[in-house]
């Protein structure tokens, strides 16, 4: 009598989907993360429509969610979980929000420039602030935490040198058309939010410098002895998240039409805490665009329900925080008893 391998004694396989050990593989590819993941935001949705007597799933709600989410967590979750795969962390991706903003702004409605141009030139110094943390972090092999902490500090004192009251732009229609345009109900912004995502999992899985970031979190020694550039890498990881957060802050800027040199404080808290929802490993190495947008849904949900529910703004921070702390001891039991 033959006897079954206990791995197959504990699966169910179809033609296109294995089930084994308790995980769900498609094509190859785990999903039980995104699986989960889907139905956790599912049942919040469905959870909070009833809790806010209806209004969750007006169409009015569901395209101020959409705009609301582009730029915090949307974006800067993405640029975000670049970072985080190569094991890094980026702190100041708030003080660049604010500091595109404001100079998109200012170049609009104190320099006379064009909209295209400011915006730009926004995106520029996002990009910028972006290259420096990755310069010094990798070149200097700095804690990405101390560095981007005190970029965090240093940007947000540049941006009140370049204006230390807020600016507005509502008297340029074409400064704000971007952050108020819907076509068939959907933000013109969050379409801009989807392309970036596209574009990011294009990039992270079907290009080598991609697939190096993502390596370079599991095992950066590895990755240097297989002849790849480790500081390459980290650099386009931080250039990454700083292109994010400035589209992000041009974006924002647009929406608002009000722009205030604070703006952009303690977005970080909610870039990272989507990134950990959605299953990145703050230790690098892992995490996924699609588990990252999924992330940014349950969040951008979870805000909109707090909001609706009139729930006073320091005890949002308060679960965003238990949030974060849950997740990752979630994660780590998970891949302790993996492990075993």
């Amino acid at each position: 009598m033959n006897k079954l391998d206990p791995i197959e004694a504990t699966s169910t396989t179809t033609q296109f989907m294995t089930v084994r050990r308790g995980r769900i593989i498609v094509a190859g590819k785990d999903v039980t993360m995104v699986l989960t993941l889907s139905i956790i935001m599912i049942a919040l949705a469905i959870v909070a429509n009833p809790l806010t007597n209806g209004v969750f799933f007006t169409a009015n709600n569901l395209t101020n969610l959409l705009r609301q989410m582009t730029t915090v967590p949307g974006l800067l979750a993405l640029g975000m979980l670049f970072v985080i795969l190569t094991g890094g962390i980026d702190l100041s991706v708030g003080s660049i929000v604010g500091f595109s903003a404001i100079v998109s702004a200012t170049a609009t409605v104190n320099l006379g420039l064009p909209i295209w141009m400011a915006f730009a030139f926004g995106i520029a110094t996002g990009a910028f602030w972006g290259l420096v943390n990755g310069t010094i972090i990798a070149k200097f092999k700095l804690a990405p935490f101390v560095v981007t902490l005190a970029m965090m500090t240093f940007i947000r004192g540049v941006t009140y040198v370049v204006s230390e009251m807020s600016i507005s732009t509502r008297d340029f229609p074409g400064f704000t058309a971007l952050g108020s345009a819907v076509v068939f109900g959907i933000p013109v912004s969050t379409m801009i939010m989807v392309v970036f995502f596209i574009l990011g999992a294009v990039f992270l899985n079907l290009t080598p410098l991609g697939r190096s970031i993502i390596a370079i979190g599991g095992n950066r020694e590895t990755v240097r002895l297989a002849g790849i550039s480790v500081p390459k890498g980290i650099i386009t990881a931080y250039v990454i998240s700083g292109i994010c957060s400035g589209v992000g802050g041009v974006l924002l800027a647009s929406r608002l039409g009000n722009v205030q040199p604070s703006l952009g404080g303690a977005f970080e808290l909610d870039a990272i805490a989507a990134c950990v929802i959605g299953g990145a490993a703050l230790a690098g190495g892992k995490g996924t665009i699609q588990g990252t947008a999924i992330g940014v849904l349950i969040l951008s949900i979870m805000n909109n329900l707090l909001s609706l529910r009139n729930v006073d703004a320091y005890w949002q921070w308060i679960l965003k925080g238990v949030i974060i702390i849950v997740v990752v001891l979630v994660h780590s039991v998970s891949s302790a008893k993996r492990g075993q």
